[in-house]
């Protein structure tokens, strides 16, 4: 999950100029670079303005906290893994199966880089008010992905309210399985059992391409 693409290497945020936005990947990079190495306690704001090239107090203009830059880590993350489900995209006949078919893709991947996954999911737990903004990119991208998968172009209120209960259920199959207390196995079957709400919820939407 850590190398980005072509498409997460285009500026993300209009208020940074080009420069400023390769800057604010470098810092991004490092910092996933290093949770992967050695999880939550690896990054230092130090090590990550060495191994980003910027000076500490840019660092610190960026990202006020470790907190801070770990929030916006995953949520870069996140960005990266929605730019690869729309390349390939989940093909299960149901909304429901798309969905958990691409959340389980995700889970695989943090499988892949444990620490990396404790590291931002503690960041998220530790996370104060001054960090809201940053949680709520996370909500949003996560919602993002989860619509894609769904394939709806106006999904009902119902179905938007699906969509929470699934993010919440992902959200805590993660720390469950960070913490040892689930397996895979048992992630799946959870997974795929909050997803089918989305079918329980009726459609008034039109399938893309109707």
């Amino acid at each position: 999950m850590t190398a980005p693409d072509a498409r997460t290497t285009t500026r993300t945020n209009p208020a940074l100029t080009e420069r400023q936005e390769a800057r604010r990947r470098r810092i991004l990079h490092a910092s996933a670079q290093l949770a992967a190495r050695g999880g939550f306690d690896a990054v230092q704001m130090r090590e990550v303005a060495e191994s980003s090239q910027v000076a500490l107090g840019t660092l610190y203009r960026y990202f006020p906290s470790k907190v801070h830059l770990l929030v916006a880590t995953m949520q870069d993350q996140l960005q990266h893994m929605h730019t690869t489900v729309r390349k390939r995209p989940p093909s299960g006949d149901s909304p429901a199966e798309r969905v958990a078919e691409t959340l389980m893709r995700a889970f695989r991947a943090l499988q892949r880089e444990p620490h990396l996954a404790d590291a931002m999911v503690r960041a998220l737990t530790f996370a104060d008010r001054s960090v809201s903004p940053a949680v709520d990119q996370v909500s949003r991208q996560t919602t993002a992905i989860i619509l894609d998968a769904m394939e709806l172009d106006d999904p009902t209120p119902e179905q938007l309210s699906a969509v929470r209960v699934i993010e919440h259920t992902w959200h805590s199959a993660l720390i469950t399985w960070l913490s040892g207390r689930a397996s895979i196995a048992q992630v799946k079957i959870d997974i795929e059992m909050v997803c089918r709400l989305i079918d329980t919820t009726g459609s008034k939407s039109s399938p893309r391409g109707d």
